[in-house]
């Protein structure tokens, strides 16, 4: 009923729709839509949210849009999948458009103008590890203090290398937000998470690695750990919490204590597509920003709808139980040890949906300090790239004509005005190290562990 209602509205607007923006004297323009009849691709994680609850209330049909949302094997199938047009788009790896524009892998220019949630992710490892680790671990009312930093980890390590063991763990795609956050948390508590070699044809990321880090498909993580193939990852919800609902695992820190407010996926398109359906794209990003709203609105209200939607098998498919211990304000390190972590899942908070420059050059840099980037880039190769893949001046023209509309306010976004896609220097990484975005290099030269502005391998 609801398709032919929206095909009359459609018959009876204006081909073009000209939006006057109040107090501000700009314009955007938001046309009827190139295409309507669109696929959508996304992993079974609690992130791909914003496009299960755009579906399920009906936002995408409010544009004129009628979406098919469609589970993938994996990141590299998904990604395959909007590259060579079955997908018209795709919840992805924030470091995925990124990667590609670049030719890291799969060369394709794939853009992002809509961030799809900050935070989400946790770093597990098995009972054994843990209890190796719980010994080097300060407690307080005999529960251990968080942060647990990987300084706890790295004798359990030292202990493998020296028996002639490899410590393996997982992490979910080479230019995967989890790859550099685990990469991050070890090189932090000393030990060497190895570096990639493209140009020699090593992109294995294990040279002088103390930890070798590995990819495999997020909802395997658990049982991949269960068999001993590797003895801890990182990975989005709900696969950490499954480990402590299953009993073989602990998940022993979350993204947000590793960087506080994290850039996590990002809703990507091919840039072709882009170009070919402009009013489409816009359309689709109005109505994402619109679910990203309401999961976070009224202080998490929705949520508790949010996991029974997202339980569906056509979804994230774990039992409601599992994704409500994240998705709704809490977090279960050690069974039982069940904490307040109310910014676990931000989906429109804190300007989660804008997709900033500074966030695109934050991941570049990681790729740059591991060696995925196997040469010096100056500073404005960073910002080059970071503006040819994020397109906030596409999530201006959306949400712009959300305000116009009354569906949404001016406070709500940025100001647009005076936005330069930057955030202030941001201070809270577990290490204590700072990033400004404007100054790449710089950040790269401040890791005692990892390549160096000018070095190579």
């Amino acid at each position: 009923m609801r398709r032919y209602s929206s095909i009359i509205k459609k018959i009876i607007a204006p081909i073009g729709v000209t939006l006057s923006l109040m107090g501000t004297g700009a314009q955007a323009e938001v046309g009827e839509p190139e295409k309507e009849d669109l696929k959508f691709g996304f992993i079974k994680l609690t992130d791909m949210a914003p496009l299960a609850i755009a579906y399920e209330n009906g936002y995408f049909e409010d544009e004129g849009l009628y979406v098919t949302l469609e589970a993938q094997a994996n990141w590299k199938v998904l990604l395959d999948g909007v590259i060579d047009g079955q997908l018209d788009g795709a919840h992805m790896l924030a470091g995925q458009p990124l990667g590609a524009t670049i030719g890291f892998g799969t060369q394709a220019h794939i853009i992002t103008a809509f961030s799809m949630d900050l935070n989400g992710n946790g770093i597990t490892v098995s009972n054994k590890i843990w209890e190796e680790m719980k010994k080097h671990v300060p407690h307080k009312d005999g529960k251990p203090v968080h942060p647990i930093k990987a300084d706890a980890l790295k004798p359990v390590v030292e202990k493998y290398k020296e028996a002639g063991k490899p410590f393996n763990m997982g992490m979910v795609f080479p230019v995967s937000t989890h790859n550099y956050e685990l990469r991050y948390w070890l090189a932090a508590g000393g030990i060497h998470p190895g570096y990639y070699a493209p140009k020699k044809g090593d992109i294995s990321g294990n040279i002088q690695a103390d930890a070798i880090l590995s990819v495999t498909p997020p909802p395997q993580m658990p049982a991949t750990m269960e068999a001993g193939t590797i003895y801890g990852y990182c990975v989005g919800e709900p696969w950490n919490q499954q480990a402590v609902f299953k009993g073989i695992g602990v998940p022993v820190i979350t993204d947000y204590e590793i960087w506080k407010n994290n850039p996590e996926k990002v809703f990507g398109v091919s840039k072709a597509w882009a170009d070919k359906y402009p009013n489409t794209h816009l359309r689709v990003v109005k109505a994402m920003i619109r679910a990203a709203k309401w999961l976070d609105e009224n202080n998490n209200a929705n949520r508790p709808a949010a996991v029974k939607i997202l339980s569906k098998p056509n979804y994230v498919g774990a039992d409601a139980d599992v994704i409500a211990n994240s998705m709704t304000g809490t977090f279960e390190y050690e069974k039982g040890d069940k904490r307040e972590v109310p910014d676990f899942n931000v989906f429109f908070r804190y300007n989660a949906t804008y997709p900033y420059y500074s966030d695109a050059i934050w991941y570049l840099t990681q790729m740059r300090r591991w060696g995925q980037i196997a040469d010096h880039k100056p500073d404005s190769w960073y910002m080059e790239i970071a503006k040819k893949v994020y397109r906030p001046d596409i999530y201006a023209v959306a949400a712009k004509a959300l305000i116009s509309e009354g569906k949404m306010k001016a406070d709500e976004f940025p100001d647009f005005a005076t936005e330069t896609g930057f955030k202030p220097e941001q201070k809270d990484f577990i290490d204590g190290i700072s990033f400004d975005g404007s100054k790449p290099n710089e950040y790269i030269n401040k890791f005692p562990i990892g390549l160096k502005e000018a070095s190579k391998i």
